[in-house]
């Protein structure tokens, strides 16, 4: 195996009576990298997290960590310590001892586990508070003795299943960059649950986006933003427009597209595999468009404005094309300047994303 892969899940199945929860999962995720698991509830995500750790047994397929296959293994054999959504400390013990748990278990040496309690208690700023006890501590302060408590099994991959859902927002963001911060100071493997977009985009190295089971894409937070592979990732990330497109060409990483009423075209880079005539869907995010600046860009729509919303750091405008297709806009920093009536909408080439139909 790759030395740079730490874990390797080859054609993983888990079935839970009727319930088919993971079909095929397979996935590498290098050493060193932050991994976020995304999907809604019931897609699977926190099912895997748990059959890594060895919660959970698969049905078929292998599991590999650090180059070792590890189906058979405890999980207090596989070195992939779990911080959980509720964080799961023992009320009646201190923080010290909460963080001490796991090696003490493996009867590590006591002089070892007071350098490495507080090593792990330094990297999450916890020291001076060794002796109080969970319900003495803030969300937050509970949220980093759970954290403490995987670092300190020097582990080569750290599991995190919705760790920050009990907080409240700006908690959480602040725990989320400090979360980051240790995980890119210490070279840490982190694999992170969360249905929170935000969350996955903003900290991510790479997001597996889950669907029913199944990972309908693998990638950089850029790409699984601005070029989603399935119509369901484009939808569930963020906010975009479809709209209807034919293939008329398609060749070299090039593909030719006629939309609108009107029968427009315009070229898209692309990966994929289109033939001529074939029906596919564009996506274009809010933000990629421009209002009443036709020379903006190669795509272009009109729509007639019928309604606005004031976000503060932009305004989201609500228009129908000539088809009867709403569309949704949103513009920067205009200033008291308010859009109305009838509008071009345009975009540049690179930012008109194209996706195969599912029928």
């Amino acid at each position: 195996m790759d030395s740079k892969v730490l874990l390797d899940l080859k054609n993983v199945n888990k079935v839970f009576g009727n319930n088919h929860v993971l079909k095929n999962i397979n996935l590498q995720i290098e050493r060193g990298k932050f991994i976020t698991f995304l999907g809604p509830s019931g897609c699977g995500k926190t099912t895997l997290l748990r059959s890594i750790a060895g919660f959970y047994s698969v049905d078929e397929g292998e599991v590999w960590i650090d180059g070792k296959l590890v189906n058979d293994l405890p999980p207090y054999k596989r070195g992939t310590p779990m911080v959980f959504q509720e964080y799961a400390l023992f009320p009646h013990m201190t923080v010290f001892d909460n963080i001490a748990y796991g090696l003490d278990i493996k009867k590590t040496p006591e002089a070892e586990v007071q350098q490495r309690v507080e090593g792990a208690m330094a990297q999450v700023k916890l020291t001076g508070l060794e002796e109080r006890y969970p319900h003495e501590m803030s969300g937050g302060q509970q949220q980093r003795v759970a954290m403490a408590r995987a670092l300190v099994m020097n582990s080569p991959i750290i599991l995190l299943d919705e760790p920050l859902s009990n907080l409240d927002a700006k908690l959480r963001e602040e725990v989320r960059v400090e979360l980051r911060t240790i995980q890119q100071d210490l070279g840490l493997t982190v694999i992170y649950v969360t249905h929170d977009q935000l969350e996955a985009l903003s900290m991510s190295d790479q997001i597996v986006v889950f669907n029913k089971g199944a990972i309908d894409q693998y990638g950089t937070p850029h790409e699984i933003y601005y070029e989603p592979r399935t119509q369901y990732v484009a939808d569930f990330i963020g906010t975009t427009n479809f709209t209807e497109a034919i293939v008329v060409h398609s060749e070299g990483g090039k593909v030719t597209v006629r939309y609108g009423q009107v029968g427009d075209t315009i070229t898209i880079a692309s990966d994929e595999k289109f033939v001529d005539g074939e029906e596919v869907l564009l996506s274009v995010r809010p933000e990629s468009l421009r209002l009443n600046q036709p020379e903006f860009g190669e795509f272009n729509v009109t729509g007639i404005i019928k309604s606005s919303m004031f976000l503060g750091e932009k305004e989201r405008y609500f228009l129908v094309d000539e088809v009867g297709k709403e569309w949704i806009v949103d513009a920067y920093d205009i200033g008291q300047k308010t859009f109305e009536g009838i509008v071009p909408m345009n975009a540049t080439a690179d930012k008109v994303h194209i996706i195969k139909k599912v029928n």
